[in-house]
């Protein structure tokens, strides 16, 4: 069976641009979420890679699978060992060519996420700038200074965080897998123990 992948990030990004090339036998998984969120976390995502009778995906562009290069070769991988062919259609190539590993794609494909994570760091510094001017005009409207948050709401904002410290990773690799400071990690840590 044929599938194609789908991510917007918010509910109302508009999503027909990755349904142009759609096939009426494809079965289509959507997830509204961040690209950082890993692909394997994600409603649909985990889903899809659960699938036992899904052969072929497709999906519009790489980033659409994330926007951090080892959760993308790990997802990649996933699909490799389970015989998936992935199809990345801006691109025009498969992960397999008569059922063997395409050299050309993993190499492109491994460039292409490097770029993709790129994108995401430069909009987060383009994001902290925008907040550094917001500050200096004196319009920033950030948490109230000296407020806290519940231990709940913590816990509750950072589910992969938990995730991935009850999983034994380091505090330092959670906080990159899930591309949070350490600071968050450490404070969520706390919580926990």
């Amino acid at each position: 069976m044929k599938a194609r992948y789908i991510r917007v990030s918010t509910p109302d990004q508009k999503k027909e641009r990755q349904l142009v090339k759609t096939h009426k036998d494809e079965k289509l998984f959507l997830d509204v979420c961040s690209g950082s969120i890993p692909f394997d976390e994600r409603e649909q995502g985990k889903l899809l890679l659960e699938s036992t009778d899904i052969t072929y995906v497709t999906v519009h562009a790489i980033d659409r699978l994330g926007r951090n290069l080892l959760d993308i070769l790990t997802t990649l991988q996933h699909f490799d060992n389970k015989g998936v062919t992935l199809k990345v259609d801006n691109l025009g190539i498969e992960s397999l060519v008569n059922g063997k590993p395409n050299p050309a794609f993993k190499l492109i494909i491994s460039v292409l996420a490097n770029i993709a994570e790129m994108e995401r760091e430069t909009m987060l510094e383009r994001q902290r700038e925008g907040i550094e001017l917001a500050k200096a005009k004196g319009v920033y409207k950030g948490r109230v200074r000296g407020s806290k948050e519940s231990k709940e709401e913590v816990l509750g904002k950072y589910p992969n965080v938990i995730k991935h410290l009850k999983a034994g990773q380091s505090l330092r690799n959670t906080a990159k897998l899930c591309d949070v400071s350490l600071g968050t990690v450490q404070k969520v840590k706390g919580y926990l123990d």
